[in-house]
């Protein structure tokens, strides 16, 4: 039985993407890990749905940053950013290991715009066109070439790592800019007891991919973590895994209370 996705105003089976370059590789699962909290499946389940593929609409160009946004990165400085290795190529970061932010941050609206590489090792699938986004320092929202890789479902792109595939898979093609529109809110504590859990929202090319998702703990490959008491504001990195991940227009408004 073929597979029909949405396309834009059209269906298409899944076929007809495979000759597109949709998903020419898959990576294999796991089936030791543990169990997601509050859900039916392990971390990394192979078998776990994929979602479902949504064509995005054309790319317009880069989100201009509204009056209130600080902006970490306009392509030329990475003075908004800890001491690191990384370059910048034509107006964009290129990645070579992590890239910490110097101010912290809980609540926030986040702007990210990102491109996968186009040379696609297929020696190391797992690692194709692998980035992250790690909210405080803890909370991953992942960055991957879902376009042309079949990666375990909570580790595609746009993930919360580890625990919450997105609801539809909006990759555009390996070498083409991307968005991350995103609403994180912090957890919140209260002694040494988590009060409210950490929630995000993501607009990934347009296209709403979590609607107030709840995040159950740090993330980590293979792994479930508990909460632990933290800062109300940290800062968040940008991970570098070996793969040549660009990044470019990265604004961000702080939505914290007043006073914290």
């Amino acid at each position: 039985m073929k597979r029909w996705i949405i396309h834009t105003a059209l269906l298409i089976s899944s076929a007809t993407l495979a000759e597109e370059g949709f998903h020419t590789y898959k990576s294999p699962g796991v089936t030791w890990t543990p169990k997601i909290p509050g859900q039916k499946w392990i971390v990394h389940q192979v078998d776990r749905p994929q979602p479902p593929r949504v064509i995005p609409g054309e790319y317009t160009g880069m989100a201009p940053a509204p009056s209130d946004a600080i902006v970490l990165f306009g392509g030329t400085s990475l003075e908004k950013f800890a001491p690191n290795k990384c370059t910048i190529e034509h107006g964009a970061i290129r990645l070579a290991g992590g890239l910490s932010t110097q101010d912290a941050f809980g609540d926030c609206q986040l702007h990210i715009e990102w491109r996968a590489p186009t040379e696609i090792n297929t020696n190391k699938i797992n690692n194709s066109g692998n980035s992250g986004i790690f909210l405080m320092g803890k909370y991953e929202l992942q960055v991957f070439d879902s376009y042309s890789v079949e990666l375990y479902a909570d580790g595609s792109a746009a993930a919360v790592y580890g625990q919450t595939p997105p609801l539809f898979n909006a990759c555009r093609k390996p070498g083409e800019w991307q968005s991350y529109d995103i609403h994180f809110t912090a957890p919140v504590f209260n002694g040494g007891e988590l009060v409210k859990p950490a929630r995000i929202s993501v607009i990934h090319n347009g296209v709403f991919v979590h609607i107030n998702t709840e995040i159950t703990g740090p993330t980590k490959h293979n792994q479930v973590l508990p909460y632990e008491v933290h800062e109300a504001k940290r800062p968040f990195f940008l991970q570098g895994h070996g793969s040549p991940v660009e990044y470019r227009n990265i604004w961000i408004r702080d939505l914290a209370p007043a006073g914290i």
